[in-house]
């Protein structure tokens, strides 16, 4: 790898890293974001093309998403508006924390990704976990928006052939696993396979104007509703105080950007840490507006009775809601590819790294294992969307996996940039911040521990 003069920590030349990584770099980084070439000439001197206005809305782009269709149910799960809304305001501070301290530590390391700045400032054994943990997630994440296409489509395909849900489908070619099943291999498929996906970024835009329109509906549904929409009943409090941790996959799930802010920080003209903090915090704040917005008028609209994807609790003639649904599955489709691209490319990267071939020797070997690769990934997925037919289920988990991108490892190179630092006598401000790391992970290793143990009893008790 080559490495600037201000890198943190170089144990993971044990690993016989090739000179060639940092191609390797450059294809994990973000499709939607131009940086310059990393060197030393160009680090810090403004040579990236996005305007601190632009990485406002690449953040806010890569925080929003389909996991908002879930934030009505967690909100019902936490015990009403005034816990979930609570339990936002308090994460949202260690969110913000976590996209500075990256920015931070990618300075530092002079690396620009995710996963390159934790091998830098942590090492190797917190890299490979990062790594093995972005692919676990990406590909978690690849399951959640297979079974959204499928809760879409039914909705769509219940209102154009004009049956009664509640009696099922009664032709093959209205099946779930059927429509799903022509969806993934005529569309996914075909835009998974390119070992470049920087053409869809165009698409994805379009994505994010479908993701506000879903909210405009809840919202303009909620103050407006339709007669037959009823709430079942209305928490205003939780059963419990654990209940309350019940909200934290779907709030880690759904603010999670932090794998590409770290090439949205570099590709910036002026990447400056405060700079960067102005930025994010604007970026999160109107995250917060979008997913409260959410959350409280799809749970006031439906009560306790709102299902864990909000579109599958309104009716499928509603022709608003049913282009909300289109939205939805084309915000999906444009984001499976560049999901599977980023663990595809995590996975290429932990091969070359452990076999020490560099990029140029492995090209035809690539293509082969490229696909291989993109096939095994897409017919798992889909094996596994076909029979977990419950969203809730899959962001239990992956939001698990989410708290230690946002808290855990974010902690873990903060602490290790402070004790990397030579100082004879160690400041009030440095015990500070080496105490806010520890927390960080701190509480990131409670929430993933908490949400995977209760995913799992839920599964077992189901």
């Amino acid at each position: 790898m080559a490495q600037g003069t201000g890198s943190i920590n170089s144990d993971y030349k044990d690993w016989e890293w090739s000179d060639d990584a940092g191609e390797r770099a450059r294809l994990l980084q973000s499709p939607s974001v131009e940086t310059a070439p990393k060197s030393a000439e160009s680090q810090g001197n403004g040579l990236g093309a996005t305007s601190a206005l632009g990485a406002v809305f690449i953040v806010v782009n890569a925080a929003l998403g389909a996991g908002l269709l879930n934030f009505p149910a967690a909100f019902s799960m936490a015990g009403g508006v005034a816990a979930g809304v609570t339990l936002q305001m308090c994460m949202l501070i260690f969110i913000i924390g976590g996209l500075v301290i990256l920015a931070y530590c990618s300075q530092a390391s002079n690396e620009r990704t995710y996963q390159e700045v934790v091998w830098a400032v942590c090492g190797k054994v917190p890299g490979v976990l990062c790594e093995v943990a972005i692919a676990v997630y990406t590909f978690g994440t690849c399951i959640a928006f297979l079974i959204i296409i499928g809760d879409q489509e039914d909705k769509i395909i219940a209102a154009l052939v004009k049956e009664p849900e509640e009696a099922g489908s009664s032709h093959w070619y209205t099946d779930r696993k059927f429509t799903i099943s022509i969806t993934a291999f005529l569309l996914i498929l075909p835009l998974s396979i390119p070992k470049e996906i920087g053409f869809q970024k165009y698409a994805s835009s379009l994505s994010v104007i479908g993701t506000w329109y879903v909210t405009a509906v809840i919202v303009i549904k909620y103050i407006w509703p339709d007669k037959e929409l009823v709430p079942v009943e209305i928490p205003t409090s939780p059963s419990t105080w654990t209940a309350v941790f019940n909200a934290m996959p779907t709030i880690c799930f759904g603010f999670q950007c932090h794998m590409s802010s770290v090439p949205v920080f570099n590709s910036m003209k002026q990447p400056e840490v405060k700079t960067w903090g102005a930025v994010v915090t604007v970026a999160m704040v109107i995250a917060l507006f979008v997913y409260t917005g959410t959350g409280v008028c799809g749970f006031l609209t439906f009560g306790a009775g709102v299902d864990q994807d909000v579109l599958m609790s309104y009716p499928s003639n509603d022709i608003p809601v049913a282009l909300a649904r289109a939205f939805i599955i084309l915000c999906v489709l444009t984001s499976y590819p560049i999901l599977h691209f980023c663990g595809r490319a995590v996975l290429e990267g932990l091969w070359l790294r452990y076999t020490g071939v560099t990029v140029e020797e492995d090209v035809v070997r690539e293509r082969r294992r490229r696909l291989l690769q993109t096939i095994s990934w897409f017919l798992l997925t889909l094996l596994l969307a076909l029979f977990i037919p419950d969203i809730g289920k899959v962001i239990s988990v992956i939001g698990g996996l989410a708290a230690c991108f946002i808290f855990v490892f974010p902690g873990l190179c903060l602490i290790q940039a402070k004790l990397s630092e030579i100082q004879e006598t160690r400041a009030i401000s440095w015990w500070a911040q080496v105490s806010y790391g520890v927390f960080m992970v701190t509480l990131g290793a409670f929430i993933f521990g908490q949400t995977t143990a209760n995913a799992i009893f839920l599964d077992l008790t189901a």
